[in-house]
């Protein structure tokens, strides 16, 4: 007769769950501790955005080196890749849904059929996008408010980073097929690959060093667009060779019409949900842009420091979207809605933390990247007044993953248009004009924005309409 000691299931200890979170897992997601599963998704999921955002980070730290006006080029055309990004996201979530649900319900096939939609989309959205970026750049920049030795010297750069639309897409939506499918560790050795490459060439190409030419601020652009590029590479590569639940065969590469039209169903809103938040963020620097380059630097670098620790939040909530994408699919609504509770709670005690070293001393961060005392008051501004909404944002932002796991993009989408082009907007124009706050009003309007957005989304979580999603 077995001993109560042989029918228990042997505990993993955390080293051994973090060794296993990083090298993959073949557990299945709708079974076993919600903690542990939460844990084994998020952890490498953490670690590939933090590598997304270094992507962001070490462009700017390397580019500070090349004045204001170069920091500005980037933060201009970063405000415009937003419609790219939102583009990008909005599929990638539609993506992450079904892929999911598809696992949930054991169909492997099926998975794969909407992986190559989603690539398929994707490749025409980018071309669509891309093509018209790349020929329009001085036009673009000039349209930001960029004045003209600006134009001249980042035109190259914003050409660049728009034309290469195609490599963004493609690392995000492969990474959401793999995210779906529950392998999260692959999507972030492909961003370990990818980054390793950018943060090579991105000093070689700015400087010259080596056999290098000196591209200055373009440079940033082409070892970026490099990187990802390789990443591109190595995902179909894995995708094809059978290292991920999901393998795509040449026989899965057909346009399946119903398919096709679910997904496409699904992403537009996604589409939509991103748009009106990135499009806020063109608004928001639109009138940042107003007070000068400086104003537009110290925003850039406080922004991207922001987002170093928000993409990695981001991370988190990946890992509810998936929870409740497969666990609808098996049919535990009960199970999905315990794990984002619980992945909500985590995040707000990391987000937490940030804050409070933001809060504290943001000198000390800002002087990482400059010293130039035309932009780091607006840079220590940013980081400050921004962090003090930290706690909200990462309840809020696990509640939105958690809709679009579920493939609920339209409700994340209606509390966009409410949170930022109904509050965010004009609050920033009406603190920063009528209040006369300044450019300190712009940078407060996101903490009390996102406070909102959380509000509703809270609310309409509650409802739990999201658990009865079909897709």
């Amino acid at each position: 007769m077995a001993t109560s000691a042989t029918l228990q299931p042997r505990r993993s200890t955390l080293w051994q769950s973090l060794v296993e979170a990083v090298r993959g897992t073949q557990q299945d997601f709708t079974e076993g501790s919600i903690s542990r599963a939460i844990f084994l998704l998020a952890t490498p999921m953490v670690l590939e955005m933090s590598m997304e955002s270094l992507f962001a980070v070490v462009d700017v730290f390397w580019v500070t080196r090349l004045g204001a006006n170069a920091i500005a080029t980037v933060g201009l055309t970063e405000s415009m890749l937003t419609l790219v990004f939102s583009v990008a996201i909005g599929v990638s979530l539609s993506t992450t849904a079904m892929v999911a649900r598809r696992i949930g319900e054991k169909d492997t096939r099926g998975a794969a059929t909407a992986a190559v939609q989603a690539i398929a989309l994707g490749v025409g959205v980018a071309f669509v996008v891309g093509i018209p970026g790349y020929w329009l750049a001085p036009r673009l920049l000039a349209g930001m408010g960029a004045p003209a030795d600006l134009v001249q010297m980042g035109q190259r750069y914003t050409s660049i980073v728009l034309g290469g639309s195609i490599s963004v897409m493609l690392l995000f939506l492969n990474n959401a097929i793999f995210r779906g499918a529950g392998d999260a560790s692959v999507a972030m050795r492909v961003l370990w690959f990818s980054n390793i490459i950018n943060l090579a060439l991105d000093p070689c190409l700015i400087f010259g060093l080596g056999p290098f030419p000196a591209l200055g601020v373009t440079g940033a652009a082409v070892s970026t667009l490099t990187g990802r590029s390789c990443g591109v590479l190595y995902q179909f590569w894995i995708l094809s060779r059978g290292h991920s639940r999901i393998v795509i065969r040449v026989k899965d590469l057909v346009i399946v019409p119903r398919v096709m039209a679910s997904l496409v169903r699904v992403s537009v809103t996604g589409v939509l949900q991103f748009a009106i938040a990135h499009t806020s963020w063109i608004a928001l620097v639109r009138i940042i842009s107003t007070f000068g380059s400086g104003a537009v630097a110290g925003y850039t670098i406080g922004i991207r420091v922001f987002i170093f620790v928000i993409l990695p939040s981001w991370g988190l909530s990946g890992a509810a979207a998936t929870m409740v994408g497969q666990n609808l699919g098996a049919r535990r609504p009960e199970r999905a809605e315990r794990a984002v509770y619980l992945t909500a709670f985590y995040n707000m005690f990391f987000l937490g933390a940030v804050a409070v070293v933001f809060i504290a001393i943001p000198e000390t961060i800002v002087a990482l990247f400059t010293a130039d005392p035309a932009v780091v008051p607006f840079a220590v501004k940013c980081l400050r007044i921004i962090a003090y909404g930290n706690l909200v944002y990462a309840f809020g932002m696990v509640m939105v993953q958690a809709f679009n796991g579920a493939g609920d993009t339209v409700t994340p989408t209606i509390i966009n248009v409410f949170g930022f082009w109904l509050c965010e907007i004009p609050l920033a124009w009406a603190l920063a004009y009528p209040a006369g706050w300044g450019v300190s009003g712009v940078f407060a309007s996101i903490p009390i924005s996102e406070a909102f957005i959380t509000l509703m989304g809270l609310a309409m979580f509650i409802r739990g309409g999201w658990k009865r999603r079909i897709i």
